[in-house]
């Protein structure tokens, strides 16, 4: 499923055809733009998640048990992520200590993320404020405010 949206990112005219899955006889999964006449072939609904915008939050309901420790920049990410990449580049650059957690290896920090109301990635959490996404300027506004 990965490759799917992968090629969705890359080929971005690919998004607007319609992807089927089917079994071949010997167990293979295959996935095309057509059901190659396969009995099983079923339609694929793809939803990329990704942001237009930009969006900081400060809600103390999400971080009931915030506490000095908790100060810290989390990121929850995934692999193929190019805004995931940037942000961690971004803190390893200027030397922003933060802590990752890949949501699509570690079924708690999916749960977590699911918690906090993530629908994209990254999800950046500094103190007691969440952004959707990753912009240099309002990351930086939010790391001031810690």
């Amino acid at each position: 499923m990965k490759y799917v949206l992968l090629l969705v990112l890359i080929f971005p005219t690919l998004s607007f055809a319609d992807i089927y899955k089917w079994v071949d006889d010997k167990g293979r999964v295959h996935f095309g733009d057509s059901p190659k006449q396969e009995a099983n072939a079923e339609k694929v609904s793809l939803r990329v998640n990704s942001y237009k915008h930009v969006t900081v939050e400060s809600n103390d309901l999400f971080f009931q048990d915030a506490s000095p420790s908790s100060q810290k920049v989390i990121m929850y990410s995934t692999t193929w992520c190019g805004y995931c990449k940037k942000a961690k580049r971004y803190f390893q650059e200027n030397q922003i200590s933060f802590v990752e957690y890949d949501i699509e290896e570690d079924l708690r920090a999916k749960q977590r993320f699911d918690a906090l109301g993530g629908r994209g990635v990254p999800l950046i959490l500094v103190g007691k404020q969440k952004m959707s996404g990753f912009d240099v300027p309002r990351f930086e506004r939010m790391l001031s405010k810690r």
